[in-house]
């Protein structure tokens, strides 16, 4: 029996034991797989997106009337293109058997790619998908371009030729949708920790290399052939990961200009002259100083931190075109030593990655878990009896062999991760709602300064915890059957539930410290209901004015979607804060 297939049904037992409100209560063992399946798709999900499996869970849409579809991520808008990501999953109680993800299933997925971006097709829907679909095709009248994955998730093995020509015959355009399998060797591969990658890069010409500060920089020139050599030797391993996140997540056309140049003829062998080139980040670089150039020079903790693209391209072309010669076709390459070993040079390791991807809205809340900020406000959260998770893979420490130890299970209210609190903060405190929804990516990079200056541990986790409560009554039919609207305006509600808190309590944003958390927690504890119904009562007047019409109910739902994103609605909301 295949090991990792163990690990993960051992995990995806315990996510249904420790969540209980995820899952129906099983009325036989027919339905208690099912409920086990959907513990598997919560799992595999949070995986993929290197998130949390309570995040995961607002994702799923699983149900009658999904379109063939089990959850739904729709990423941020960057350059006119948004990304999103359609999860298919299918899970196999008998551990013991091969099987292949099935070809009749692909055949669903590609049926509900072709009805769910054409916005003048008419589906019949569940309540927990229908508003993913009409942010979808709110987002494509607008104008903005879908970039699709399809992630088909399993614990057996990748389709068969049969899934192969269905996708082919499905004739999407490459540039726009693609198909991926992602299964538990690869959910346990992204669980475990990756080891240093050592390796030698043959540069190619002259190269110079320069000492200062106590540090070492080398630029030279290297063979798009090395590139494509190492990303074949170590995959994702070599991108840092965050931005292997965000490469993961995000389909660039800039990958496409990069794959026209290398296999045009006239323009391949100017490819150093168009490329901005790839930087790398090591602990220690050598060579051989008697020669003068086309030095071979051995590397250890190589990790690309900058031209991610490139390298993926590369390799992908050159794979893809066997008979082309690329021995002539260079890419700029900078090389910056930089020891790991201590507090100082690991916070300039992250100011490098930052300054190196200023210009591309990669989530960079990994690289600020050693920021003043986040450090300041992970030990004042602790002294009030939280912890505050400032990275991916902090309480994600990989599995052993026994399946034990910290994984994508469950939600634990006294863990606070960072990316869901720069949401919160954001959009309750610093009453940007649609901001914080829609430019997710850019919180940790662009907004970092306006989301976090001036946060205290007290405001970060009132933040929380109120849109936290906020998202949950969001997920509940009856509610969202009632108010049409609740689906896509809870950053809003979650904004008018924190300014409602603090007139309750009599007391300024400022005023809330550690000296009255304790008073306005238990006070929103005990009053949260009747707080998220004034602040739907103050949403519910501001939307009859912005849309004079008798009935709100009758509003296309792909219009709400867009006043929403747009943040539209603040100036009316502004008399009520």
């Amino acid at each position: 029996m295949d090991i990792n297939k163990q690990i993960i049904d051992q995990r995806v037992g315990k996510i249904f034991q420790d969540n209980p409100d995820w899952f129906e209560i099983p009325k036989n063992e027919e339905h208690r797989k099912k409920q086990l399946s959907k513990a598997f798709l919560i799992f595999a999900a949070a995986s993929y997106l290197e998130i949390e499996s309570s995040e995961s869970v607002s994702y799923i849409t699983e149900g009658g009337n999904d379109s063939g579809v089990d959850a739904i991520y729709i990423g941020d808008i960057s350059d006119s293109e948004f990304t999103v990501i359609l999860f298919q999953s299918k899970y196999h109680f008998d551990l013991e058997k091969e099987y292949h993800f099935p070809a009749n299933a692909l055949l669903r997925t590609i049926d509900a790619i072709k009805n769910i971006f054409n916005p003048h097709k008419t589906l019949l829907l569940n309540d927990k998908i229908k508003p993913f679909i009409e942010e979808i095709r709110s987002l494509i009248l607008d104008g903005y371009i879908p970039n699709i994955k399809s992630v088909l998730l399993s614990n057996g093995e990748v389709w068969q030729v049969e899934g192969d020509n269905h996708i082919k015959n499905a004739n999407f355009p490459k540039n726009q949708v693609s198909f991926q399998h992602y299964n538990h060797q690869d959910i346990v591969r992204q669980l475990q920790n990756n080891t240093p990658i050592k390796d030698a890069i043959r540069l190619s010409g002259k190269a110079i290399i320069e000492n200062f500060a106590f540090k070492r920089v080398l630029v030279g020139k290297v063979s798009v052939n090395e590139i494509a050599g190492l990303m074949e030797r170590h995959g994702e391993n070599l991108l840092e990961k965050n931005i292997r996140k965000y490469l993961g997540l995000h389909k660039s056309r800039i990958n496409e200009a990069i794959q026209k140049t290398l296999v045009s003829e006239d323009k391949r062998n100017n490819f150093y002259f168009f490329n901005n080139g790839i930087t790398m980040l090591c602990s220690q670089f050598r060579h051989n100083e008697l020669m003068d150039e086309n030095w071979q020079v051995k590397v250890d903790d190589i990790q690309i931190i900058n031209g991610g693209q490139t390298s993926r391209t590369i390799r992908e072309t050159i794979k893809n075109n066997p008979n082309i010669d690329f021995s002539k076709v260079f890419v700029l390459l900078r090389l910056y030593e930089v020891s790991t070993e201590d507090e100082d040079t690991q916070t300039l390791t992250t100011d490098i990655t930052i300054a190196t991807n200023s210009q591309n809205p990669v989530d960079l809340r990994d690289l600020r878990a050693n920021d003043e900020i986040q450090k300041k406000l992970k030990i004042a959260i602790e002294q009030l009896g939280y912890h505050y998770i400032t990275k991916r893979g902090e309480r994600f420490k990989g599995l052993n062999w026994q399946g034990k130890g910290e994984g994508f299970t469950s939600i634990d209210p006294m863990n606070v991760p960072s990316s869901v609190a720069s949401e919160a903060v954001f959009a309750i405190w610093k009453r940007k709602p649609h901001l914080a929804k829609f430019k997710r990516a850019e919180l940790f990079g662009k907004f970092y300064e306006d989301v976090f200056e001036e946060i205290n541990a007290s405001q970060l986790l009132m933040a929380v915890f109120i849109f936290r409560y906020c998202d949950n009554q969001r997920r509940k039919e009856d509610l969202s059957q009632k108010y049409n609207h609740i689906p896509y305006s809870n950053y809003f509600i979650a904004m008018l539930v924190g300014n409602t808190l603090l007139k309750k309590m009599n007391i300024s944003f400022k005023q809330l410290t550690h000296k009255n958390f304790k008073e306005v927690k238990k006070y929103f504890d005990q009053n949260n209901e009747q707080l998220f119904q004034e602040a739907n009562q103050i949403l519910v007047k501001a939307l009859e004015e912005f849309f004079p019409v008798k009935d709100l109910e009758k509003i296309d739902l792909r219009r709400i979607s867009a006043l929403f994103r747009r943040g539209d609605l603040l100036s009316i909301l502004e008399k009520y804060l």
